[in-house]
């Protein structure tokens, strides 16, 4: 299928006797292969050959039951350009399908960050930005990497459904071996919350969450904020529980002491969700991970762990898509760390370093390499 035809079918094509918008209500609920997005890395090629076709996709994603104005919600566009309306008709301001998304004011083109977030949705361990710089000859890792980290603040859903039912919820320690005491009084390392729900015999959805401490209201702060209260909670011993639970939670300790089993046999969810996050940071990071980056690289495991049972890999490409349009704006700066104070001036780029990257569009070569051994035989 075309993406022309995929695009207007799935926008435009309502069924009788209902309105337009709960239509695409439904239909973003179930999104489709093949028509709301790729179904395979051959279909991701065929509908997004060129920067146009993937603004045109944003587009669609933002406004599928046509153009709406952020700031004055008039529905009129006074003109149309390539990258979007252009101005509103009603308050005449410039308008792109990136504005207030985490795409305005990057030199990146669409293409690249289209192929990016497949890259990172594609395979269930991710990609790391060394990686990807390589694989799409970005001229940058700094490039690659805020790529990525912009991606991540918008696989956090605005208003997403607590967890419910019986949920283990424990803490853990996330990073490298340190000399000194070891479990909750170790230093250098971050102190993580992890909820996992329990369905049975096998897990639900998981939270994440950088605490600073295991008080009572550091650790009711993060319960109220990611399990809905009336759940049943799991824990193991620690007295910080009981007053964090309070009358919200149906509060269920496991006291490792008096029980007699190990850890991860009690609580077996949260700790195996600990330990595929850890082995995923190591592995595809290789552990280069700093502790005021953390949360980003906690949420990125977390939106591919909840999405583990989806029918198609393709659909977390999809649902990250949709997101990053609706995502608001940071900038570079907000990113990092420590990002100074003051203005500097930094140092000209080398004459041959490439100031952003290509598109990956292109015009197709008829068989480069044959050309290039007839040139050889003609010499």
């Amino acid at each position: 299928m075309g993406r022309q035809t995929a695009f207007s079918r799935a926008r435009r094509t309502f069924p009788a006797g209902s309105s337009g918008r709960y239509w695409w209500i439904r239909a973003r609920q179930s999104p489709r292969a093949g028509v709301e997005y790729p179904g395979s890395y051959a279909d991701l090629l065929s509908w997004f050959p060129d920067d146009a076709a993937c603004r045109d996709y944003l587009d669609w994603l933002r406004w599928p039951d046509g153009f709406c104005c952020p700031l004055c919600g008039e529905t009129r566009a006074a003109w149309r350009l390539a990258d979007g309306p252009g101005a509103c008709g009603g308050c005449a301001r410039r308008v792109s399908v990136t504005a207030g998304a985490i795409f305005p004011g990057t030199r990146t083109p669409p293409t690249v960050w289209f192929a990016a977030a497949w890259q990172m949705t594609s395979q269930k361990q991710g990609i790391s930005a060394l990686g990807l710089k390589r694989v799409l000859d970005i001229g940058s890792e700094q490039t690659a990497w805020a790529m990525l980290h912009r991606y991540r603040t918008a696989m956090v859903r605005p208003g997403r459904q607590r967890l419910t039912g019986t949920v283990e919820v424990d803490e853990t320690f996330l990073g490298g071996p340190e000399p000194g005491r070891r479990g909750r009084g170790a230093l250098g390392k971050t102190l993580v919350e992890v909820a996992v729900e329990r369905e049975g015999t096998r897990l639900g959805r998981c939270r994440m969450q950088i605490i600073n401490d295991a008080s009572a209201p550091a650790l009711r702060a993060s319960l109220l904020a990611h399990v809905e209260p009336g759940s049943v909670v799991l824990t193991d011993g620690l007295r910080s529980y009981p007053p964090a639970c309070g009358e919200d939670y149906a509060h269920r300790p496991e006291s490792i002491a008096t029980a007699g089993g190990e850890a991860h046999e009690l609580l077996p969810g949260v700790h195996r969700v600990a330990s595929l996050a850890k082995r995923w940071l190591l592995g595809t990071h290789q552990g280069g991970v700093k502790p005021g980056h953390l949360q980003g690289y906690l949420d990125e495991f977390a939106f591919r762990f909840n999405r583990r049972r989806s029918r198609a890999r393709v659909t977390l490409f999809y649902r990250l898509l949709e997101q990053a349009v609706l995502a608001p704006h940071r900038t570079y700066r907000s990113f990092v760390v420590d990002p100074g104070s003051g203005r500097r001036d930094p140092p000209p780029p080398p004459p041959d370093k490439r100031v952003r990257p290509g598109s990956l569009s292109g015009d197709p070569l008829d068989r480069p390499w044959r050309q290039a051994a007839s040139e050889r035989q003609t010499r």
